[in-house]
């Protein structure tokens, strides 16, 4: 017959609201209506369901869900080992963060002591895990193990000051981005100024800084959807002004 919306609501611990929603965007339709009209879900619903709340987890927005589901190349038994990795790293990095505030709490109360890298490292193990899941394919093809491994080794000496001007030079360089794009001109102070910040902010990584790597990433950036959307739209202008900056600029990164 099927699962009323209230019943399915009630077992996955969402609203009504929520499924209705869903069905409006398209992205979970009942599997039909009772002669009353009311929503009746079946087995394929159901799981369907289930995948949607996974993606939540993992915080994928609702547009991204419902490419992906709707993809006839979806493969449920993957996106399952998928998950379960994810959700595995999810809990061993949350299990690093509970052990580092359990240290910080015994330091608090006097039982003992923790240096300014431990008090960090979870962090840091966090922030390049989050690298090499996203990008860690590509730059080991390009600049070599030794290279990347180099670099992760670097931040992880990083000191408590240093990583949080590493942090914060990120964020300034976002900031002056934006202002800078405003002028249209890569070339600019402001622009040019941003491009400094920007090898300033790789050198606190980069075992090795060149203008060649440097103009080359910023090809990537413009390359790579996934920087763009770091980047808030502005990789192309940034790109131009590093090349500027690097006197590579039109060259082949």
């Amino acid at each position: 017959m099927g699962l009323p919306i209230g019943e399915l609501a009630q077992y996955a611990g969402i609203s009504k609201r929520t499924l209705r929603y869903y069905d409006e965007i398209g992205l979970l339709k009942p599997k039909k209506k009772s002669p009353s009209g009311y929503r009746l879900y079946g087995k394929e619903e159901v799981n369907r369901l289930q995948q949607i709340l996974f993606f939540r987890e993992l915080d994928f927005d609702l547009d991204t869900t419902k490419a992906i589901l709707d993809d006839p190349q979806f493969d449920r038994i993957q996106a399952l080992e998928e998950h379960m990795q994810r959700l595995v790293e999810k809990q061993r990095h949350i299990q690093n963060l509970l052990l580092n505030v359990e240290k910080s709490l015994q330091e608090a109360r006097g039982v003992t002591s923790m240096s300014d890298e431990e008090k960090f490292e979870g962090f840091k193990k966090e922030l390049i895990k989050r690298n090499e899941q996203a990008y860690g394919k590509e730059a080991r093809k390009k600049y070599g193990n030794e290279e990347v491994e180099a670099s992760q080794a670097k931040l992880m000496r990083m000191s408590e000051e240093s990583f949080a001007e590493f942090d914060q030079l990120g964020k300034e360089i976002l900031k002056k981005l934006e202002k800078a794009e405003k002028t249209k001109d890569p070339g600019s102070g402001l622009a040019q100024e941003v491009a400094r910040l920007h090898k300033q902010w790789l050198l606190y990584t980069w075992a090795n800084y060149t203008k060649e790597a440097h103009a080359n990433l910023a090809q990537r950036y413009v390359d790579d959807p996934r920087f763009g959307e770091h980047y808030q739209g502005r990789a192309e202008f940034l790109r131009d002004a590093i090349q500027i900056f690097t006197g590579i600029e039109g060259k082949e990164a």
